[in-house]
């Protein structure tokens, strides 16, 4: 069996939705896959990081499908995976999802589709541990999941056309677990109720296209503050950003990544993100990048 699967990028958060919110973007890694090679699972990969990734059975990917063959009660066939990386990896934008549902989605076609795409979020969940990247890397579009018990109630919508979005990538990594440890173990009521209302109001916002109620709510007190230390003149960025005509501002995800909405001119708005950098030393890349509606798709 040969086939091909598109898998998106993701931010997540969107500032104040912490482990709940996310969108997908038109950004994309792609596997190859064939089953019933050889004796072993065997991987290959090109493009963005490529070289840290693993090349035996301890790659995501391998392992995610592994997890899912034993979910469904049936053996996993040795797979030879062809991977094409652009997602950049540990900057916020996703990448270790696109490995997890990947790896789901291949090994579920391969043992025959016995799950739904509900149970495929479940098990993707469970491995990553939050939905917040799983739910628009399989879905696409705009997302807002919540876990009880083993299940995710994932609730999907498509944003209107006249949301623009940019990312500002730098070139250096911030891994998920060191961005974790930087959180407190306890807020304030005032703190949730902070972000209750504003992640609400995103998300009635983004289901009726209201950028200015979009816009006026992307500011957290969860996670944002505690992580701030650890993005060089993450301050300044953001003012930059704003001063461009950006809507609103975030980390994607747990960093490093910045992340900015806007009517118009969103590259604009990324390139002038990426000046303050590059005049601390700092290089980056901008991506103008088109909310992604389809989500993984097998090609």
């Amino acid at each position: 069996m040969d086939f091909k699967v598109r898998l998106p990028g993701s931010t997540a958060n969107l500032g104040p939705g912490y482990d709940v919110l996310g969108l997908a973007l038109s950004i994309y890694n792609y596997v190859t896959v064939r089953s019933d090679v050889g004796d072993e699972h065997r991987v290959t990969s090109s493009g963005t990081g490529s070289d840290e990734l693993a090349t035996d059975c301890t790659n995501l990917l391998f392992t995610s499908a592994t997890t899912l063959a034993e979910r469904v009660g049936k053996p996993l066939p040795p797979i030879e995976a062809e991977m094409e990386i652009n997602v950049p990896l540990a900057r916020g934008l996703g990448s270790s999802s696109t490995a997890i549902v990947g790896g789901c989605v291949i090994a579920n076609r391969i043992l025959g589709d016995p799950l739904t795409r509900a149970d495929l979020l479940d098990v993707a969940t469970e491995i990553e541990g939050h939905p917040d990247n799983v739910s628009p890397c399989l879905y696409g579009g705009f997302t807002v999941s919540a876990v009880t018990g083993n299940h995710v109630t994932c609730v999907r919508s498509v944003p209107t056309s006249e949301l623009k979005t940019v990312v500002v990538v730098p070139n250096f990594q911030l891994k998920t677990a060191d961005a974790r440890s930087a959180l407190p173990s306890e807020v304030s009521h005032a703190d949730a109720t902070f972000n209750v209302g504003r992640a609400c109001v995103i998300t009635a916002a983004m289901l009726q296209g209201d950028l200015d109620a979009l816009a006026s709510t992307m500011e957290d007190r969860l996670h944002q503050p505690y992580r701030a230390h650890l993005i060089p003149h993450y301050d300044a960025v953001i003012a930059a950003a704003r001063e461009a005509g950006a809507l609103g501002v975030a980390l994607s995800g747990a960093g490093s990544t910045l992340f900015a909405i806007a009517r118009q001119n969103e590259k604009a708005i990324g390139e002038a993100m990426a000046e303050v950098w590059k005049s601390h030393g700092i290089e980056s890349t901008v991506y103008p990048l088109p909310i992604d509606t389809d989500g993984t798709t097998i090609v």
